[in-house]
């Protein structure tokens, strides 16, 4: 089993900026792929971005360039920096981590941003 906590959400105005960290802990060993996904009101879960455990990255088109996805040493932690919010960023920001056979979530963390 593995166990994802998010933290870093909040309230920010428009252009400013945010880092999101995800905290693995369990069997992370199995882990091969970790990423964020947003779900705003009335819409689909969708993936914002993910990075392997060797370190390739992807990107949603609608963050590429304004966020960053990164992983400590011990591939146990995963960022989320973002920059230039805007409005339509507004969701709750959940971790996932992807292990051969294994889909796990975090509860999520709201992110809202104020035009």
């Amino acid at each position: 089993q593995v166990q994802l906590v998010e933290s870093g959400g909040g309230l920010v105005e428009a252009g400013g900026s945010l880092r999101l960290s995800c905290t693995a802990s369990g069997s992370i060993f199995r882990i091969n792929v970790l990423g964020w996904y947003r779900q705003a009101p009335g819409k689909q879960r969708e993936l914002v971005a993910l990075i392997t455990r060797g370190g390739n990255t992807n990107y949603a088109d609608s963050v590429k360039g304004r966020f960053t996805i990164s992983s400590d040493n011990a591939w146990n932690t995963v960022y989320l920096q973002m920059d230039s919010l805007n409005p339509e960023d507004t969701a709750v920001y959940y971790c996932n981590a992807l292990s051969i056979n294994t889909n796990y979530w975090g509860r999520g963390t709201q992110v809202t941003v104020s035009s």
